[in-house]
């Protein structure tokens, strides 16, 4: 989209930057004051590497190089490798793929490789089901037992206070409508930054690995299943508008923007539940990695994740 750009020529994808304003003077109450104001900064501590067992890998490394039927791709970056999967780009001579290795190394002696090989079947069957939307990537296929790749899309991870064009939300809810229809959820929206905003300002969605699918023939139209894929669905409008409102609430009426505030139920429920566990794990990746301060794991991607994409 050459010459397209939101509001003010800001290019699609990134972040407004308010006007750098000139150094702020504080007074201090007396000279003591004044002197601990003056007072050098401590030195940052180093990064500390972070423990095998929070790696789906463990201590193995990712490969550096993997072949498809569409040729050899070499590693170029990693995007995140956290507990439960590693994702990496690995560029070709003609395109590049994102490699998804779900977790096969294990905890303590326990096994775990089952949980990579039960997420990787499972995103795979999601990618291949959903081949014919724009809003999904390509599948390319599937890599040794553990993982599946993807092509590349361009672009960042959606942000509050980006510029996006101004049907960014009617197509990502319709792309929602459209895997809706298909008996389906997609269940990870909450995230804002498993929202892709590709270079030509349309939105992607590329990571299935808790998506909600199952299959008629498994009994999924009776009621408990079709009840729960019911409320997962609502959950995933509910979160789209909650984004909406943090990114172009401009967009919205005051009716949209209020009912927006209002949590169903099963997400305070779920919120609830699980806001003890996030508490816990941001403890630890706060500890890993002290330099980020106090909420360095929230800001940086609570899984390890890369804040945003090469473009």
């Amino acid at each position: 989209m050459d010459g397209a750009g939101g509001p003010g020529g800001v290019p699609f994808g990134c972040r407004y930057r308010p006007p750098e304003r000139g150094p702020r003077l504080v007074r201090g109450r007396n000279a003591a004051h004044r002197s601990l104001l003056r007072r050098p900064a401590a030195p940052m501590s180093p990064r500390k590497k972070t423990p095998h067992w929070l790696k789906a890998l463990g201590r193995d490394e990712p490969p550096a190089a993997i072949e498809l039927p569409s040729g050899r791709y070499e590693i170029e970056r990693v995007f995140k490798h956290d507990f439960f999967a590693l994702t990496a780009l690995y560029r070709g001579e003609a395109r590049s793929v994102v490699l998804k290795i779900g977790r096969r190394a294990g905890l303590f002696g326990l096994p775990l490789g089952w949980i990579g090989r039960l997420h990787a079947w499972h995103e795979s069957r999601v990618f291949e089901r959903l081949a014919h939307l724009e809003i999904v990537p390509e599948f390319t296929g599937r890599y040794g037992r553990h993982g599946l790749t993807h092509a590349f899309v361009a672009g960042c991870d959606l942000r509050e206070g980006m510029a996006v064009p101004d049907d960014f939300f009617d197509r990502l809810r319709a792309g929602l409508a459209a895997i809706h229809a298909l008996d389906m959820a997609y269940v990870d929206l909450e995230k804002a930054e498993n929202i892709l905003v590709g270079r030509d300002g349309r939105p992607y969605l590329f990571d299935f690995q808790i998506s909600w699918y199952w299959p008629p023939r498994w009994g999924g139209n009776l009621w408990p299943l079709r009840w729960i894929r019911r409320r997962l669905q609502q959950a995933d409008r509910y979160h789209c508008a909650k984004l909406q409102r943090r990114v172009r609430p401009d967009q919205m009426s005051r009716d949209e923007f209020c009912a927006s505030r209002v949590r169903p139920v099963h997400v305070r429920i779920y919120s609830a539940l699980t806001r003890p566990v996030t508490l816990t794990r941001r403890r630890i990746l706060n500890r890993i990695d002290p330099r980020g301060g106090r909420g360095a794991a929230q800001r940086n991607g609570e899984r390890g994740r890369v804040p945003s994409r090469p473009e």
